[in-house]
């Protein structure tokens, strides 16, 4: 065994022990959150090494809750709230940046035909302008925390709300259904994002990426294939 096939085993290891699993390719899959919980969630690594001065999330859902939910929560020890989607209601959704939140209303003609819901939130320091696109429409633009710079040293997790770091999960809060093509940048637009994301193509400046994920899956998460 060379010392590249050393190395590569050891990582593997690593992995294994630390509950990760190593970058893969997720199309076509989905995570599957079966319950309301208050442990069960998936934490993403990011490839991010500075504060951010802007970013773009993009993601899938599925679900039939009518409550309160969280889908995306980054948080750091001295926020809990540094980045979050949160859908308060079923045709509100608020993006909160350093602990600050815009609401944005969504029209019931936004909807799709087969349930799932895709939603690109960006948000940019010099400006402060915050934009939200619903299945490929655009909402009217929201503004916050114009200047601020985000910690780079935080934790991303799908399906709970982070009240502090890495933890202090509300059952009633848990996401509870499927979340796929999950996507992360820190320079792109939401119209290019949501063409690279459909088209799965890698972008400059990836943080996170569906076609190269790795994860960890906590408590009652099940990675399932996309229902056709």
């Amino acid at each position: 065994m060379n010392n590249m096939e050393k190395l590569q085993l050891w990582l593997l290891i690593l992995a294994g022990l630390s509950g990760a699993v190593a970058p893969s390719d997720l199309g076509g899959q989905v995570f599957v959150f079966p319950k309301e919980s208050a442990d069960a969630h998936v934490i993403l690594n990011m490839n991010n090494n500075g504060t951010l001065q802007t970013f773009t999330v993009c993601l899938r859902y599925f679900t039939d809750l009518t409550r309160a939910y969280s889908l995306f929560s980054y948080a750091t020890r001295t926020r809990d709230n540094e980045i979050l989607l949160y859908k308060d209601k079923p045709r509100e959704l608020s993006l909160y940046v350093g602990g600050e939140p815009v609401t944005f209303k969504v029209p019931e003609n936004k909807g799709t035909s087969t349930g799932w819901e895709h939603i690109c939130a960006s948000w940019e320091s010099a400006t402060g302008i915050a934009e939200l696109w619903v299945n490929g429409s655009p909402l009217p633009r929201k503004g916050l925390k114009k200047g601020y710079a985000i910690n780079n040293q935080g934790l991303l997790v799908l399906a709970q709300d982070q009240d502090s770091f890495g933890g202090g999960f509300d059952a009633k809060q848990s996401f509870v259904g499927e979340i796929a093509d999950v996507y992360m940048w820190d320079c792109a637009t939401p119209t290019v994002a949501m063409q690279a994301a459909s088209d799965d193509s890698q972008l400059a400046h990836s943080i996170v990426g569906w076609g190269s994920l790795q994860y960890q899956i906590k408590g009652y998460v099940v990675l399932k294939p996309m229902l056709a």
